[in-house]
């Protein structure tokens, strides 16, 4: 039995992809925070990720052709609505931008502790090992 092979870590590597592709937005926001006239954008939030994913997976239609791929975190990113913009119109608040790096951050860590966790008592149970902390 392959311990990877679970729903629990298939999960959690869906939340690991999402709050990288969230921190690379709110990057950019930050980064464009003077730019005239930009609105910053943000990801759907996770559950909501979660429950627009397809259980559809690409068909390869000749031998030849290469498998697709699609990832269902995919989504758009969606422009948020500021309540308030700079005189040139830009709508980049950084100590809200700031605030949803940490918050961003801090799930990160949390899923890849309990993904550390959850191997460790699988390779246990297992007895491969594990007793990493």
């Amino acid at each position: 039995m392959d311990p990877t092979q679970n729903a629990l870590f298939a999960l959690a590597e869906q939340r690991l992809a999402w709050t990288d592709q969230r921190q690379a937005l709110l990057a950019q926001n930050i980064a464009n925070a003077a730019l005239p006239g930009y609105q910053p954008r943000d990801l759907r939030p996770f559950a909501q990720a979660l429950q627009n994913a397809t259980a559809l997976a690409p068909v390869q239609t000749a031998p030849g052709d290469l498998p697709g791929t699609i990832d269902p975190l995919q989504q758009s990113a969606v422009v948020e609505r500021p309540n308030a913009r700079a005189p040139d119109g830009n709508a980049v608040a950084l100590d809200e931008q700031l605030t949803k790096v940490a918050d961003t951050q801090t799930m990160q860590e949390l899923t890849a502790t309990i993904y550390k966790k959850y191997f460790s008592l699988f390779s246990m149970a297992l007895g491969t090992g594990g007793s990493s902390s």
